[in-house]
């Protein structure tokens, strides 16, 4: 495999199999983690694989069998460790956001907001156009525009960057904020449906970068900044 888009082709074909329930793909190193409710022979994996030009190594194949009946919650150490790189992220935002935000001794609330905002849409774009190709993949998975538009995945990046740059220009507050509340609103929608549904896909909020679950962090993380425009909109 070469791109994020190879390791997106991977996990939709390996994730088609009745039996699978959640699949793990990586691109360094060159690997699949499966977890099955039952043992699955690697020739049946490498049946579906046929068309994609890849298949998976007998010697190499390690499966993780989870019985349906079972089901366990995640640790506290377990979510930390997951969501990590999501957290570190949030914490050099936050504190970016809190250096800037005190004029004379004054903690001014819109500026931190601000640029809090700006910072969050310019480091997720980017980690999303380090594999443009790769996010547009897993975004289509359970954006609803993405799904009928394939070409928004590829668009969506951009539109996080051109908002990271307005809120750190401090463009137009009224149009920058209406624009951000309709986009990440609507990405909520998509995102919502795709955990009530218990779809096990790869969360794409940073990109193909770091494998990240689709669940409540996401729609909390797209919900946050909808409230801060709103907020900013009521106070401005």
């Amino acid at each position: 495999m070469t791109c994020g888009g190879c390791v997106a082709t991977v996990r939709k074909v390996l994730a088609g199999h009745p039996g699978v329930q959640e699949v793990a793909v990586t691109l360094v190193p060159p690997e699949a983690v499966v977890t099955t409710s039952a043992a699955i022979a690697p020739e049946d994996l490498n049946a579906l694989l046929r068309g994609t030009h890849y298949a998976i190594s007998a010697t190499v194949v390690q499966q993780t069998v989870q019985p349906t009946s079972v089901s366990a919650e995640p640790t506290a150490k377990g979510l930390f460790t997951t969501y990590f790189p999501l957290l570190l992220v949030f914490v050099f935002i936050t504190g970016l956001a809190l250096s800037t935000s005190f004029t004379a001794g004054y903690f001014e609330g819109m500026r931190f907001m601000a640029h809090f905002m700006a910072g969050f849409f310019l480091a997720f774009s980017f980690f999303k156009l380090l594999d443009l190709q790769g996010f547009a993949n897993s975004y289509r998975g359970y954006d609803l525009l993405a799904m009928r538009i394939p070409a928004y995945g590829y668009v969506y990046p951009f539109i996080e960057l051109a908002l990271g740059i307005a809120y750190l220009m401090g463009f137009d507050p009224l149009i920058t904020n209406l624009v951000t509340i309709v986009v990440m609103g609507f990405s909520t929608i998509g995102v919502l449906r795709a955990v009530v549904n218990k779809q096990r896909i790869q969360c794409a909020c940073l990109g193909t970068v770091f494998n990240l679950p689709m669940s409540t962090v996401t729609i909390l993380e797209d919900l946050l900044m909808v409230a801060m425009a709103g907020a900013m909109l009521a106070m401005g």
